[in-house]
């Protein structure tokens, strides 16, 4: 077994060390971990304006308890090399692309917002490739709010600058005494991290982003009733990114849905209640 297998059945997301791999020109950054005994690989794709150290650690550990885990950075977007894409549809071919110089025949997808729309790309594409797909604070093309985004982002991180807080603390939670000790909660951990940290994600890569979501806003559509794998749509009730309303619009619009909505959370819901949503996705997962 060589020996990034089997180091990673012990990492942890704090300590799995990033790796990469060359496709198309392309040297996509990327971590993987867990449990390589068969399975479908989960493969994690990340929100507007983050890097591979933006993922929760609690939910990597937890899905990497029973899965082999992979998460990995655009093209452009932290340590890999290229020019970041500024469509959703684009991104979802980087992905298509370093799955398969990967190896990886069947995937299930885990998308967080951005992530989340271009999993929906990614399997209108190659419908094959994947099993199943969780999709978390995010939307349909063409859903309400997407396409300003961009105001609600640049607000928050005016926001965040003023007060001297993280503006995902304004854009990922609500501003109850819950929603705030869940953020605190969450910064704290994606802090856990100290060695090997990936690059910050470069303001030309979040301009990019910011046009795909705009784009990707405006967009007709797509019939997603073509989508037949199962999927675990989740959310909080108070999303102000995407907001909630899409969410209960893309369970509707997948034909074979399941739908989760937290109380008193905004867009990082599943962050807020992972001791809730890991079980969930496991249970999901191995249905």
């Amino acid at each position: 077994m060589p020996p990034a297998t089997s180091r990673a059945f012990h990492d942890t997301w704090k300590t799995v060390p990033t790796q990469t791999i060359t496709a198309d020109g392309i040297s996509f950054a990327y971590r993987e971990m867990g449990q390589h005994n068969g399975g479908t690989p989960v493969v994690f794709l990340v929100h507007l304006a983050a890097v591979l150290d933006n993922w929760d650690p609690r939910i990597m550990d937890g899905i990497a308890a029973k899965h082999h885990v992979i998460a990995f950075d655009y093209r452009g977007v932290g340590a890999s090399s290229g020019s970041p894409a500024n469509t959703m549809e684009q991104m979802a071919d980087d992905a298509l692309t370093f799955l398969k110089a990967k190896g990886l025949k069947q995937v299930d997808l885990l998308g967080f917002s951005m992530g989340g729309m271009i999993a929906q790309e990614m399997v209108l594409k190659e419908p094959q490739l994947i099993r199943k797909m969780i999709l978390a604070g995010t939307g349909p093309a063409g859903g309400e709010g997407i396409s300003t985004v961009a105001g609600v982002a640049n607000y928050d991180i005016l926001r965040g600058l003023l007060t001297g807080q993280d503006p995902k603390q304004y854009l990922f939670f609500t501003r109850t005494s819950h929603g705030i000790d869940a953020g605190k909660a969450f910064l704290a951990r994606l802090n856990e991290r100290t060695d090997n940290r990936d690059k910050e994600v470069s303001v030309a890569a979040f301009i990019a982003q910011l046009q795909a979501l705009r784009a990707w806003g405006q967009k007709q559509p797509a019939d997603l009733s073509v989508v037949k794998q199962p999927v675990l749509v989740v959310n909080g009730d108070q999303d102000r990114m995407v907001p909630t309303s899409n969410t209960h619009d893309l369970a509707r619009r997948l034909p074979n849905s399941t739908l989760i909505i937290y109380p008193d959370a905004g867009h990082g819901g599943i962050f807020q209640f992972h001791a809730d949503f890991v079980p969930s996705a496991l249970t999901f997962l191995a249905q």
